[in-house]
């Protein structure tokens, strides 16, 4: 057996040799484009015994050879090999190494290190010991001191561990294998016999990371809690088929500030480049809870992202969407922030206790009904509307932005007096509209054909419109975009009441209501719900429409002014209400005035318009503003009637005003020069005092 095996073998090499053919590569190229020597630099170490005795190690990239020059005493460079060291005794000092690296085509580079020689002890060792930013299981260690020739860091994590070695100016890094504590130790070591030590306790825990579960036990999910209240990771207390995990975080909004909520920090910026849609798992103890969900920035909390969305079930889970497909994912956004019912304090019993789970990043909504705020913009939802009366409304662009998706709305000739067009269709939005009495107001962008205009917005519960209320605005403006606001407590005359207990879940405008179609167009666009109510004071645009303020007018000479139910309703001007100014005998310039709640801002605007009903053409009307406290603060203009027995707008050219100034009272003179006597002759209208 054994001579068959040698003769099989010899077989074997004999075959071998014979298939052989000698090739010669005499390609060089690789010598001419062989890339110059990089990160080139040197280890110093030094025998801690006052003898002085250092061993520099070079390194580089590239590099085919080393020559070091010691930067003391006479004797000239020595080459060193890659992996090799040289050594030389120093006196106490400061010096210039220079390092020489050359690769393989001869080409070379040089540095210079600086090398420390002391027998003192090391001084004011400070250390840098810090968890990656984009690494938590990575900690990055540098170091400086006086009198240091080098330093070595142990980082804890094996026994008998074999000190790292590293300079002034390096960054030396660990990736540990697992979580847990370790002790990070740095010695700055000079040539002497003492050391300079510092420790300092690192922490290896698993970031938190989308999708949150609470289900890891080697993560530490840190709530940072605020202004009452408080998240815990329990045990599941309601595991069934709605979410059988076995671990959720349990937040109860305790007494403290109506923001109360907590935030959790993730182990690195949230990816918004696919998904764009938060989910998040919640167990209510009521229906109408609202629950927000906020992104923010780890160092710059003004950089956020909000959502907002409402419970539909009590005492059950629900998987709750929040549409973040509109956030600005050029900004970086790393904690997030979790607030139930903002606006109203907790009290911390169980009717403000919530449970969530499951928090994570989907890429579409889970349905596309139409839901507050109605922009028109988001995609993927249905903003299908439904016309009636004869309206007609068709998705438009917005006639000042084309970048801005819109409504526009024709009340067509022989439309209905009620014809109007509800938002989305009969199946109502997808969340209750969150009206409550404190904030029983929403509102719309309407741009509208003309001023003095009724528009009419009615919510009800889709499932029963006798549960309904309705409530009217009046554009103050044309040609330009105003924002409506509409006061449910303010319901119409001869309908229902608003119900705070009624859940509203759809919404109807109608525009120039109670008037037959005659061709009029609308833009209409952003639908929402005020989170606190909007006062409303005495301010610009003057249209004395509301019901609820007092227009107080300050006679002066002769000038008597009211706000009357407008006795000339028709062409330009078919509001409710108007202002009337009698001259009775006085001074010649006997007017009024009226105070605004708050100055008048010219930063912008510096144009006023005033309708005027004049029995005469000729007739002259002075428009003054002045400072609250001091008259003598003031700027005025004059403008002149053209027709008599009509409406027209009469302008007033304020560009040339002092907007360093502020000015609180608008002053009404008609016939400045002239004495009234109060007849038909000196009886004057006006009406939507506006600045454009």
């Amino acid at each position: 057996m054994k001579t068959l095996k040698y003769i099989l073998s010899c077989l074997i090499l004999i075959a071998t040799f014979s298939g052989c053919k000698k090739e010669i590569n005499d390609d060089v190229s690789f010598v001419q484009t062989a890339a110059t020597s990089a990160k080139l630099g040197a280890m110093f170490t030094i025998t801690q015994d006052n003898t002085g005795l250092v061993t520099i190690t070079p390194n580089g990239e590239g590099v085919a050879s080393f020559e070091i020059a010691y930067g003391h005493g006479t004797a000239g460079p020595v080459k060193v090999l890659p992996g090799g060291s040289t050594s030389k005794v120093y006196p106490e000092g400061v010096y210039d190494v220079k390092i020489t690296g050359t690769n393989v085509a001869g080409v070379s580079t040089t540095v210079t290190q600086k090398l420390t020689v002391t027998f003192r002890a090391p001084e004011n060792l400070e250390v840098t010991a810090v968890i990656d930013p984009a690494n938590k299981y990575k900690v990055n260690v540098s170091a400086k001191a006086l009198y240091e020739t080098f330093f070595q860091v142990y980082f804890g994590d094996v026994a008998n561990e074999v000190p790292t070695n590293f300079l002034e100016g390096q960054t030396i890094s660990k990736t540990y294998a697992r979580t847990g504590s370790y002790t990070v130790r740095v010695v700055a070591l000079s040539g002497g016999a003492a050391t300079t030590t510092f420790t300092r306790v690192i922490t290896i825990v698993d970031p938190v990371v989308l999708p949150v579960t609470f289900e890891s036990t080697s993560i530490n999910y840190a709530w940072n809690d605020f202004s009452g209240g408080n998240v815990t990771v329990v045990a599941n207390p309601h595991n069934n088929a709605g979410n059988p995990s076995t671990r959720v975080a349990r937040m109860v909004k305790n007494a403290g500030d109506p923001w109360g909520g907590s935030w959790i920090g993730l182990g690195g910026p949230i990816d918004f480049s696919a998904n764009k849609v938060f989910r998040m798992k919640v167990f209510s103890p009521r229906v109408g809870a609202k629950v927000l969900l906020k992104v923010e920035n780890a160092g710059n909390g003004n950089i956020a992202f909000e959502r907002e969305v409402l419970t539909t079930v009590a005492n059950a889970w629900e998987d709750l969407a929040f549409d973040y497909r509109t956030i600005n994912t050029s900004n970086e956004y790393h904690n997030i922030v979790v607030i139930f019912d903002n606006g109203t304090p907790g009290d911390g019993s169980a009717n403000f206790t919530f449970f969530m789970d499951d928090i994570r990043l989907t890429d579409a909504m889970p349905n596309s009904r139409i839901d507050l705020p109605v922009t028109f913009d988001v995609p993927g939802v249905n903003y299908t509307v439904t016309d009636f009366g004869n309206n007609q409304t068709v998705d438009a662009v917005d006639p000042t932005n084309p970048n801005n998706k819109v409504k526009k709305t024709t009340k067509v000739n022989g439309a209905e007096t009620w014809a109007g067009t509800t938002i989305g269709t009969n199946t109502g939005f997808a969340t209750a509209i969150p009206l409550t009495a404190a904030a029983s107001q929403m509102s719309v962008r309407v741009y509208s054909p003309a001023a003095g205009i009724r528009v009419l917005l009615k919510v009800e519960d889709h499932t029963n419109g006798q549960r309904s209320v309705e409530t009217f605005a009046t554009t103050t403006t044309s040609g330009e975009w105003e924002t409506l606001i509409f006061d449910f407590n303010n319901n119409a005359p001869g309908t229902p009441a608003f119900n705070p207990n009624t859940t509203y879940t759809m919404a109807s405008i109608f525009f120039d209501f109670g008037n037959a179609g005659n061709g009029k167009v609308f833009y209409w666009d952003d639908v929402r719900k005020l989170a606190t109510n909007f006062v409303e004071t005495v301010s610009l645009p003057l249209t004395f429409e509301s019901s609820s303020l007092t227009y107080t007018f300050n006679d002066f000479d002769g000038g008597v002014a009211t706000v009357i139910n407008n006795p000339q309703s028709g062409g330009s001007n078919t509001s409710a209400k108007v202002g009337r100014m009698v001259k009775n005998g006085g001074q010649i310039w006997g007017g009024s005035w009226i105070g605004l709640a708050a100055p008048i801002d010219f930063s912008t605007k510096k144009t006023f318009r005033v309708k005027v009903f004049s029995p005469r053409v000729g007739a002259k009307l002075l428009l003054k503003v002045e400072n609250q406290n001091n008259g003598g603060i003031s700027f005025e203009k004059e403008a002149t009637t053209t027709v008599a027995g009509a409406w027209e707008t009469l302008t007033f050219d304020y560009s040339a005003i002092n907007t360093s100034n502020t000015y609180q009272k608008i002053v009404l003179i008609f016939d400045l020069g002239t004495v009234g006597d109060g007849s038909a002759n000196f009886t004057f209208l006006f009406d939507d005092i506006t600045l454009n």
